[in-house]
Order: C-alpha cells, then structure tokens, then sequence
C-alpha cells in the first residue's frame, strides 16, 4: 500500500512570503510558476500586481518554507525578468488582508 505524504504543516514547516519584483510582460508569471511546478514545490497562494507606470509587477508567492526554498530562491534570483526577491514570514500583510475577504 502506498503512503501519503503528511502535509508540510503537519511535518512542522512553516509558511513564507516571497516578494518578488519582475519585468512585466507576458510569460513571467508562467516561467516563475513553472520553475516552482518542476520541482513539485506547491504554491499556496500567488498575487501580482503592476507597480509604478507597469514596466514592473510585483509577484507575492505564500510558499512552505522547507529544505528546499534556499535552492528555490536562488534559481528563481537567476531568472532574467527577475529584478529581486524578497522574504517575509507569514505577518506580512499582502496575504493577512487578502485572508479578511474570504472569512
């Protein structure tokens, strides 16, 4: 019989905001995503909005914060639309308000 993974919460991980700054045209939220979808790193939440004129958009990713977000930030860092990239732990406002909507 095969196992079923526990979920993240239940091993003890805990969530995080990426804040990530990106040039804003068609496909970046698809290469971010995707490089996150490879390496089946599931996404608990995605916002992104358009910053300033709209050259830039501003991505905020609520990920689990497991062994592997160090090596996961890093190859997203090296994305060329990727301007930077920033870490919040879960207080961080954008997704705490988003919560207030659906409660």
């Amino acid at each position: 019989m095969e196992h079923v993974a526990e979920p993240l919460a239940e091993q003890g991980f805990q969530k995080v905001v990426l804040e990530i700054d990106v040039h804003n045209h068609a496909g970046v939220m698809s290469h971010i995503c995707g490089l996150f979808a490879r390496r089946a790193f599931n996404v608990e939440g995605i916002l992104c909005m358009p910053v300033g004129r709209g050259d830039t958009s501003r991505i905020w990713l609520l990920v689990f914060e497991d062994q592997r977000l160090e090596q996961m930030v890093r190859q997203v860092e090296k994305l060329v639309d990727v301007i930077a990239v920033r870490r919040h732990g879960t207080d961080h406002e954008v997704f705490e308000r988003l919560e207030g909507f659906f409660n």
